[in-house]
C-alpha cells in the first residue's frame, strides 16, 4: 500500500491475511483473506451484517440475557429484536422463533453469564439455520483467554452451509480504543458486505492496520496472548476463589473457564437490591454490571479483571462484600 492513498474497503490485505493465519491456527477458523473484513470494532461488523441482511421488520433473535449494544443496533435500524433464553448448554434452539433471519450468539463465552454452548446444541443451532433459511452472526469476542478444559469447534468451522458469519475483535486482546474488528463471511456475502463497508466509510485507519499486520507477522501478537493470559488466569483464579469463599451467602457462581469476566446469580437479591449495591460499591472504587435475570425476582452481577491490578482483586472483594452486608442487613430489618 502506498501512504496517503485510499484502502481497500475490506482492510488492508497484509493485515486481512495475517488475521486469517491467526484464527485458523489458534481458532480453527477457515477463511482466507479475500473472506475477511476489517471493520471499526464489533458494531460496526454487525451494523453491516444487518444492513445487508434485514429489511425492517425482520426479525433477529439474540440470546436473554445478553450484550446490549446489538439489541439497540438492529432495534436501530428496524429490526423486531426478540430474545431467547439460555441454559447451561448455551442458547435454547428450540425456543427460536421461525421467522428469525438472523440469530446473533456469542457461543465460546456467553454475555454476560459465562457459559460455554455446547457442541450438540451448536449442531442444533446450524441445522435449524439450514432448515429456517436464517444467518448465524458468531461473536467471538474473548475467546483468547481460555483457562481450562479443551475448546469447542466455532461454529464458523462446523458449519457447511454458508450460514455463519464470524466476528472477531482486539479490543479485548489488545485496546478498545484501536476499533479493530473483523468478520468472516461466507464466499455468497463477500460482494455485498465489501459494498457494504465501502458506502459505510470506505475504509478503516491504514496505519492502525498496517501496525497491527506487522505485530501478528513477527509473532509479537502469539507473546503478547501467551503472557496476558497467565496473568488474566491468576486474576480468574483469584477471583472465582474469592466469590466462593466469601459471598456464598449471597451469590451463586456461574461456572466459566473463558475470557475477561465471570458472573453470578444473587440468591435472594433483587434487582433493586443489586442496583444499589452497584452503586454504593462503585463510590468505593469497585465497578461491577448488573443484569436482571429473566422470570426471576432476583439478578445477577458480572465482574470484569482485565483492568484491574491483581493485587488489588483481594481489597475490591472485602469492599464489595461490605456493600452486599450493608445492603442486606438494611432489607432484613425493613421487613
Amino acid at each position: 500500500m502506498t501512504a496517503g492513498l485510499y484502502e481497500n474497503p475490506a482492510g488492508n490485505r497484509d493485515l486481512r491475511a495475517a488475521v486469517a493465519r491467526h484464527i485458523g491456527i489458534s481458532r480453527s477458523v477457515s477463511g482466507s483473506p479475500d473472506d475477511i473484513i476489517v471493520t471499526n470494532g464489533t458494531q460496526q461488523a454487525l451494523d453491516i451484517i444487518a444492513r445487508v441482511l434485514l429489511e425492517p421488520g425482520d426479525v433477529v433473535a439474540v440470546e436473554k440475557p445478553g450484550y446490549l449494544p446489538p439489541k439497540e443496533l438492529f432495534r436501530a435500524l428496524g429490526a423486531r429484536v426478540v430474545g431467547v433464553p439460555v441454559d447451561s448448554e448455551g442458547l435454547v434452539v428450540e425456543a427460536l422463533p421461525t421467522e428469525a433471519r438472523v440469530v446473533y450468539v456469542t457461543p465460546s463465552h456467553q454475555f454476560p453469564l459465562g457459559m460455554v454452548m455446547s457442541l450438540s446444541r451448536r449442531r442444533a443451532l446450524l441445522a435449524w439455520a439450514e432448515r429456517c433459511n436464517a444467518v448465524v452472526v458468531e461473536d467471538d469476542y474473548d475467546s483468547e483467554f481460555r483457562f481450562g478444559g479443551r475448546p469447542l469447534e466455532p461454529l464458523q468451522t462446523l458449519d457447511t452451509t454458508g450460514r455463519v458469519v464470524y466476528v472477531g475483535t482486539f479490543s479485548k486482546t489488545l485496546l478498545p480504543t484501536l476499533r479493530l474488528a473483523f468478520m468472516v463471511v461466507p464466499p455468497s456475502l463477500r460482494e455485498v458486505t465489501y459494498k457494504a463497508k465501502f458506502v459505510t466509510d470506505w475504509h478503516t485507519a491504514t496505519i492502525a492496520q498496517n501496525a497491527l499486520a506487522r505485530f501478528i507477522d513477527e509473532g509479537a501478537f502469539a507473546r503478547h496472548i501467551r503472557k496476558v493470559s497467565r496473568i488474566y488466569s491468576e486474576r480468574h483464579e483469584l477471583l472465582t476463589a474469592g466469590i466462593r469463599s466469601d459471598f456464598g451467602d449471597y451469590l451463586h457462581l456461574v461456572p466459566s473457564s473463558t475470557g475477561l469476566h465471570i458472573a453470578a446469580y444473587a440468591r435472594t437479591a433483587s434487582l433493586g437490591d443489586i442496583d444499589a449495591i452497584a452503586s454504593r460499591a462503585f463510590g468505593l472504587g469497585v465497578a461491577i454490571r448488573t443484569f436482571p435475570l429473566e422470570g426471576k425476582p432476583q439478578a445477577g452481577i458480572m465482574l470484569g479483571y482485565g483492568a484491574i491490578e491483581t493485587a488489588r482483586i483481594a481489597e475490591g472483594l472485602r469492599r464489595l462484600r461490605s456493600c452486599f452486608d450493608e445492603r442486606m442487613c438494611r432489607r432484613s430489618k425493613a421487613a
